[in-house]
């Protein structure tokens, strides 16, 4: 009986340190984590960087065109409209005939030219004339130099005229044509076949446009001008690229308020070589301008909320990986500045992390 209870004593010695070494190895299976080279593969590594703390202004704003690189077109005469080639939106190239307008004051230039021809031949005539008889002693010096002169004011009145006709673009059959001053887009038209032009008519019938480049022009509260610097940065969104970011800068500040709206506009200049944004297009201006400070930098997505605690996941090597706890300054746009939690130059895990962070804190 006692070699059977010292046997028993034993066997459950045994048994509970067995028990015990397996525990503790389950354990430290469990407080080791080690990254695989297959998600190596699919994480990304960042490092933290110490800048100058940024904000971001919001504003509204509308699209218009470059005014320096609008022509308006007015008639320089009267009469019947006989032809309009162009619609509006159209793009015309310069020379490119715009309308055909059938005038009595281009009949009158026509006479005139002619008669100036008429007049040039009579005096150019006259001068042979007036050269022969020299020649022959039958006519004096004096009447040479006054046949030259006439000469001279021949050709000086049909030199006028002929500038009108290029001026005025004078075709055939009495008519004027409207001819295009540049390339570019016709964003403006008031004229139609039959319409009536009187002589004296102040208003434009066409209005030409280059859309290469615009302006958008924005409005800023009287509480943010203090921020609103030329040159700084300036990120337009549309309605109708919602995903489509154009960038331009602040190119002219109009330091004057509206007495209406209590705002002051500024202009922002962009490229627009792919004619994408068009005039009168409502767009949303963000701004960027410096707080004057700086702090540690991270992607906005490498950031964790959880339990109303922000955490980011710190990479030292594939065997260790911390979960360090970060406060928050303010993210803007793709990035967050951080007031406390990491260092500049530490790495951290800015792609997949999630993963990552469940396996390590579940």
């Amino acid at each position: 009986m006692k070699y059977l209870a010292i046997l028993s004593i034993c066997f459950w010695i045994t048994i509970t340190t067995s028990c015990s070494k397996k525990e503790a190895s389950d354990e430290n299976v469990k407080s080791t984590f080690v990254i695989s080279d297959t998600m190596m593969k699919h994480i990304k590594l960042d490092t933290v960087k110490r800048e100058t703390v940024n904000s971001q202004l919001l504003l509204t704003g509308k699209v218009y065109p470059d005014e320096n690189k609008i022509i308006n077109v007015y008639p320089l005469v009267g009469g019947s409209v006989k032809e309009v080639f162009v619609e509006l939106g159209d793009y015309v190239k310069q020379g490119e005939v715009l309308a055909v307008i059938q005038s009595g004051e281009i009949a009158d230039y026509e006479k005139q030219r002619i008669d100036a021809q008429s007049d040039l031949l009579v005096a150019q005539k006259q001068l042979s004339v007036t050269q022969d008889l020299y020649e022959g002693k039958l006519s004096s010096e004096k009447e040479l130099v006054s046949a030259k002169k006439e000469v001279e004011k021949a050709q000086a009145n049909l030199s006028r005229v002929n500038e009108i006709f290029k001026i005025y673009s004078i075709g055939k059959e009495s008519s004027y044509l409207i001819k295009a001053p540049i390339s570019g887009f016709v964003v403006d038209k008031n004229i139609n076949r039959e319409m009536q032009i009187r002589s004296d008519n102040s208003d434009r019938v066409f209005t030409i446009s280059q859309l290469d480049e615009l302006w958008v022009l924005a409005d800023v509260f009287e509480s943010d001008i203090a921020k609103i610097k030329l040159g700084y940065e300036a990120v337009i969104n549309t309605i109708s690229y919602p995903d489509k970011k154009f960038v331009g800068k602040i190119d002219k500040v109009y330091n004057v308020l509206d007495p209406r709206t209590k705002t002051m506009k500024i202009r922002i200049k962009l490229s627009n070589s792919d004619l994408l944004l068009k005039p009168e297009m409502h767009a949303t201006v963000r701004l960027f301008y410096s707080d004057g400070y700086q702090s540690e930098l991270v992607p906005a997505k490498a950031v964790i909320f959880d339990k109303s605690r922000n955490y980011v996941m710190v990479y030292k090597d594939k065997y260790n990986v911390e979960t360090r706890e970060v406060e928050v300054l303010k993210t803007l746009d793709k990035v967050t500045y951080l007031s406390k939690g990491v260092k500049e130059g530490e790495v951290i895990i800015s792609e997949n992390q999630l993963l990552i962070y469940d396996a390590l804190n579940d």
